[in-house]
Formats: structure tokens, C-alpha cells, sequence
């Protein structure tokens, strides 16, 4: 038995938590995985798994083991799919990270179509607000709504991005006058947690230099709808994403402020580790996602 099927069977045992659910996923009896992880302990010398009749853990080269082994079965998996890239089927599972405001709202619509027009992927959506570490966690690639920084990612800009500050036309009319990002000052504010400034919010004054303006409110949520939905009960000034707030602003339900003080650096990105070979399931899933934005223009 060659030495890629025993290191495979390992982390399909390792990514699926278990014997049991690894024979289940792959389709091999849970006694055939067993033997080959005992061959490959046996061939390196050096026990991978602490097993107990229930569960398993990592041994320290256990993990050491896993971390490099995953990558090597990795580049492999994407040099196969490099040199199949000419056919016309793309077959395989795609694990995406996107921020649950991006599933929740209409742009969301981007990964079901993708979804739909190649039926042999198979799409892992994982959504969940927070950076995930794409490496660690055997992500392909992830999805972030953000001011691109310096990483050791690959980025793709899929489109612009921008925020609104925004309020109820009545709560303006009580609160006011805003002129200035400094009229927050002691005014309500929504805060939304998942931003990285949370309660000093980031203004460009038109004439050069950076704003940083202290706010505070009533409420403190982790969620753009939340924060949109506070916003739309007077509650105070929201900052919101425009792929969800647009619809409102164009209804008049709500009015932006400072319009010429919003920073407009952020985007919509696809983000993936830095590897040599680029699986062809990966390239065409961001080519889709890239032909979807410029077609809806959202």
C-alpha cells in the first residue's frame, strides 16, 4: 500500500473527527481506515492518534504530521486539477468562509447561482462573522467585506464596497443638525461590534487627513441587519454596509450623513492562501463570483 493512501486515509480520519464518520464520508469501512493509519504509525515509527474505544487525539507528531501532510495532499489534489483544467466538468468540494452579512443579504444570491450552474461541485458554505484562518482550518478560500491589508493571502477584488451613515429622517429632525462626523458627539449611535474600530468610528475629512470620532448608543450588536433594523427604529446613526442599507435610502425610510467624510477604501474580496498550484474548481468559482458583480453591478 503506497504511503499517499495511508497519509490521505490520516486526515480524512483527522478532518472528520473519527474513524466512524471518516468511513461514512469516504466510503471506506471504518476497519480499512484503521489499518492503514496503524501502517503509516508503523512506517514513520512514531504514534499519530491516541485512541480510546469513543474518541481519538492528536499525539504531538500527530499533529506536527497533519499540518504538513494536509498541505502535500493539497498540492497534489490542485497539480491533478491544473492538468484537467482543459475539461469541461469541474468535480470536487469547494470550503468557502463568508461573513454571514454577505450570506443573509441579496449578494448571497452570487454563491447559490454558483451552486446551481455546477452541480458536480459540492459547496461548503461556513458563515460565520469572524477571519478564519484558512490554512489551519482547511478552508479553500474565504469571502471578506473589509479595507484590504497586508497578508499573506492572495486577494481578488470581486467589487467596490462602501458603507452609509445613516438615520430616520425623524431622528435627524430631533437630534440634529449633522453636519459634521463631530455632531455624533453624545448622540445615539448604533455600534456594530464586528467592526474593528467599534466605538471610534473612521471618517476622511475631504481636505486631507483621517477622522477618529468616539461614539456610543443604546445598543451594541455584532450584526449589520441588527444595526439596519435598530437604525429603521430611531434608535440613533448607524454605519451600514450598502449591498443591505441601499434599498431603504432609495425608499427615503432613511437619509445618509456625511457623505463626503465616509472612507471609501474597503471592497469585496476573495481571499486564499498563497500556493503554487491554483485548484481549477477554486480559479472558476472566483472567475464566477467576479462575472456575477460586474453583471448585477451590485
Amino acid at each position: 500500500m503506497d504511503t499517499l493512501t495511508r497519509m490521505r486515509a490520516f486526515i480524512d480520519v483527522v478532518e472528520a473527527e473519527g474513524f466512524s464518520a471518516a468511513a461514512r464520508r469516504t466510503g471506506r469501512s471504518k476497519a480499512l481506515l484503521s489499518k492503514y493509519v496503524r501502517e503509516l504509525e508503523d512506517d514513520l515509527g512514531a504514534l499519530l492518534l491516541n485512541r480510546t474505544t469513543r474518541q481519538f487525539s492528536l499525539t504531538e507528531a500527530g499533529h506536527t504530521y497533519f499540518r504538513t501532510a494536509a498541505d502535500i495532499l493539497k498540492e497534489i489534489d490542485n497539480l491533478a486539477d491544473l492538468v484537467r483544467e482543459n475539461n469541461a466538468d469541474l468535480k470536487g468540494r469547494i470550503r468557502v468562509s463568508v461573513p454571514r452579512t454577505f450570506i443573509d443579504a441579496p449578494v448571497g444570491q452570487s454563491l447559490i447561482d454558483f451552486a446551481a450552474a455546477n452541480p458536480e461541485i459540492a459547496l461548503e458554505i461556513v458563515a460565520e462573522d469572524r477571519f478564519v484562518d484558512l490554512i489551519e482550518e482547511s478552508f479553500d478560500l474565504a469571502i471578506r467585506i473589509t479595507r484590504l491589508e497586508d497578508s499573506g493571502l492572495i486577494a481578488r477584488k470581486l467589487s467596490d464596497f462602501r458603507v452609509y451613515a445613516v438615520a430616520t429622517p425623524d431622528f435627524v429632525a430631533r437630534f440634529g443638525p449633522f453636519d459634521h462626523p463631530q455632531d455624533l458627539t453624545g448622540k445615539p449611535f448604533i455600534v456594530d461590534t464586528n467592526t474593528r474600530s467599534h466605538n471610534n468610528i473612521r471618517f476622511q475629512d475631504p481636505n486631507g487627513g483621517a477622522l477618529s470620532v468616539p461614539v456610543a448608543g443604546p445598543i451594541e450588536v455584532n450584526s449589520p441587519q441588527a444595526t439596519l433594523r435598530a437604525a429603521q427604529a430611531g434608535l440613533g446613526v448607524a454605519i451600514v454596509p450598502d449591498f443591505i442599507v441601499l434599498p431603504f435610502i432609495q425608499s427615503g425610510e432613511l437619509v445618509t450623513l456625511f457623505d463626503d467624510y465616509i472612507v471609501k477604501d474597503r471592497g469585496i474580496y476573495a481571499v486564499y492562501p498563497h500556493r503554487r498550484y491554483l485548484p481549477a474548481k477554486v480559479r472558476s468559482f472566483v472567475d464566477f463570483l467576479t462575472a456575477w458583480f460586474r453583471k448585477t453591478q451590485v
